[in-house]
Order: C-alpha cells, then sequence, then structure tokens
C-alpha cells in the first residue's frame, strides 16, 4: 500500500509541476489503440509463441534492454521515462539503455497508433507510441506490460464470470479481439480478475455504435474498465509474480 501512494504521490507531483499534464487519453484518444489493426487493436505476435504462461517470453534476468527514437520530443520522453520508472518502482524488473544488446525494445512515433509486441520476441521489438494520443503515462504503461508479456484483462479464460460481452455493439470484422485464451496460455498467477487493471478494455472498446461493447456483473465497476491511470494493486502482484519478484 505504501509503494502504491508513493507512485501517486510522484505522479501527482509531476501535474502540480505541470498543470497540463494528464496521466490518460480522453476516450477519443483510446481509439487509437484499436488503430494499429493489430490482435486486440495494440498486440503484435511473432509466429509460433503463445500468452504469458510461456516463460520464453520472460526477458532475460529480468532487465528489458530499449532505445527510443530520437523523433520524440523531450516532454514525450519524459512521460515515456515516467512509465519506465513506474514499472521499476513497483517490481524487480530492470530497465536499461541499450547499447549493443541483441534484444531490445525500441520506442518509435509512428502514426500507427499505440501498440507492442508480446513478451520478449528476440532482436528488435517495437513499441509504438503516436505522438497524437499515445503519449501518456498510463497508455506508455499498458504498452510495456505488453512488451513485459501481459495480455489484456478481458481475455482471460474466467472473463465470463465477470463481464459481458455485448457481440451486437462491435464493429463487423472485429469480433476476435474479444476472444479468451484458454487458461493454458494466459495466467492470473492466482490473483484472480482485475477489474481495475491497466490492461483492461473500456466498455466502449471496438464499438460501432457507441454502446457498450463490455459490460460488468459488478456495476460497480462498469465506469472503471479501461483504466489508464496507473498500475493497479493487482497489477503489480501479476507483475512481481511473473518475474519472480
Amino acid at each position: 500500500m505504501f509503494l502504491k501512494l508513493s507512485i501517486v504521490a510522484l505522479l501527482s507531483l509531476a501535474c502540480l509541476a505541470n498543470p497540463n499534464a494528464r496521466l490518460q487519453p480522453t476516450p477519443a484518444e483510446k481509439r487509437l489503440e484499436e488503430a494499429g489493426g493489430f490482435f486486440q487493436g495494440d498486440m503484435r505476435f511473432p509466429p509460433g509463441r503463445n500468452g504469458i504462461t510461456n516463460t520464453n517470453q520472460r526477458w532475460t534476468n529480468k532487465i528489458v534492454y530499449y532505445d527510443i527514437s530520437s523523433s520524440f520530443t523531450e516532454p514525450e520522453k519524459n512521460y515515456i521515462i515516467g512509465a519506465i520508472n513506474a514499472i521499476q518502482a513497483a517490481s524487480c524488473v530492470r530497465f536499461e539503455r541499450r547499447t549493443n544488446q541483441k534484444n531490445y525494445v525500441y520506442v518509435t512515433r509512428e502514426n500507427s497508433g499505440c501498440w507492442s509486441y508480446v513478451g520478449m520476441i528476440g532482436g528488435r521489438q517495437d513499441l509504438n507510441l503516436q505522438s497524437n494520443g499515445c503519449v501518456y503515462h498510463g497508455t506508455a504503461v499498458h504498452e510495456f506490460l505488453h512488451a513485459l508479456g501481459f495480455q489484456h484483462q478481458q481475455s482471460a479464460s474466467s472473463r465470463d464470470n465477470y463481464v459481458s460481452i455485448q457481440w451486437g455493439n462491435i464493429q463487423s470484422g472485429m469480433e476476435y479481439n474479444f476472444d479468451k485464451y484458454s487458461s493454458s496460455q494466459v495466467t492470473d498467477f492466482g490473483y484472480g480478475y482485475d477489474y481495475e487493471s491497466i490492461m483492461h478494455y473500456d466498455q466502449y472498446a471496438f464499438s460501432k455504435n457507441g454502446g457498450r461493447t463490455i459490460t460488468t456483473h459488478n456495476a460497480a465497476y462498469q465506469n472503471i474498465i479501461g483504466n489508464r491511470n496507473d498500475l493497479s494493486h493487482l497489477d503489480i502482484q501479476k507483475l512481481r509474480a511473473m518475474y519472480n519478484c
């Protein structure tokens, strides 16, 4: 709890220093996670890879080497570094700037939305944060968690116990984005379903008509899902479990 409060306090200080700073995108900007045309909007997979249960996709020695495109502005780079620091503060995972390492994340600024490969795939792997709409603390944390090996929360095998998918409101041809993974592919490490996860879709994801595509069985969480503020308590616990912190 102290750790979580410390992270929130640091972010609050950052906002006080820059009153125009925002930790998460607007609802319209969240649609950029859907704009990449990849699986579930913002995830890319190399052939033959499974989900987060595949330990071969974990970063070796809990170190993620990374580099950031020089096309980002300094304030944008600060958001990216802030997301990295939040993950480091919450776990034993460490990020180090790449020198000549073979496996690394390269943060790009292309106009193709917000997206990442899932887990360590080998060699250079891009993580894209489009300048207009993706360079926010919460969005960057979300994409870096993909790079660490996390899938979307609503893809969990147990999801039907917690949410209902409103198939009639989903854009035609986009239904596959709401597929579930089997328990052999994705695990919650014993911590259960998390409505507050930064990895959860929001309630209007891929909507064709402005109607909800996800409804929560617990109504108190209907407007909570889709959090892009910061890591939830269970996000932190699952990240620590994944990397044996």
